[in-house]
């Protein structure tokens, strides 16, 4: 019983107003300074409950969704594979272990997505708009990327070299080089 209680000694040192926080609280706020340290606060507040992070994604998928306005829907692990999402409004969208192979990513606004360990292989993003986009862990082999604008998006180093090589175009919005937005030696 006595492991329960504080004792009398604790109780005087805080004046007899506190008591101690429990564990859980102290593991919460911990993982939360960690994830601000980690990813920066802007996005550390995208960090939600469970119960409302389903409420944000998307229940179907279809073969043709071009043109939609997709903003802040939570992909994960979903089959996106050769799906059309031509000129999608996909600003903040979340893709968390996502296949998107040979999907058409032509023209989409991926401003400020993250797209985690997500598959990209053949996909077309061409004219795509990826301003400050995490794409960390995810792969891009054969992807077509010409015209697309990266600039301040987060990537792997190997990721950022094997699209430099194939790296051309200027995006028609921003009017800024592919190559320039991947900060290309």
């Amino acid at each position: 019983m006595h492991n329960n209680r504080v004792n009398s000694a604790e109780t005087e040192q805080l004046g007899g107003r506190f008591s101690r926080p429990p564990a859980w609280l102290w593991a919460g706020a911990l993982l939360l300074l960690l994830a601000i340290f980690l990813v920066g606060p802007r996005s550390a507040l995208a960090i939600t409950a469970p119960e409302l992070r389903g409420q944000r994604a998307l229940q179907q998928i279809e073969a043709d969704m071009h043109g939609r306005n997709l903003q802040q829907q939570e992909f994960i692990k979903a089959n996106l594979e050769g799906v059309d999402l031509h000129g999608s409004n996909l600003r903040g969208a979340v893709f968390n272990g996502s296949n998107l192979q040979s999907a058409d990513l032509q023209d989409v606004d991926l401003q400020d997505a993250v797209i985690f360990a997500s598959r990209l292989e053949k996909a077309d993003l061409r004219g795509a708009l990826l301003r400050n986009a995490m794409l960390m862990q995810s792969r891009l082999a054969e992807a077509q990327i010409t015209n697309a604008d990266f600039s301040g998006a987060v990537l792997d180093r190997a990721q950022r070299r094997a699209l430099c090589a194939r790296a051309e175009g200027i995006h028609p919005q921003t009017g800024v080089q592919t190559k320039e937005s991947l900060e290309c030696d």
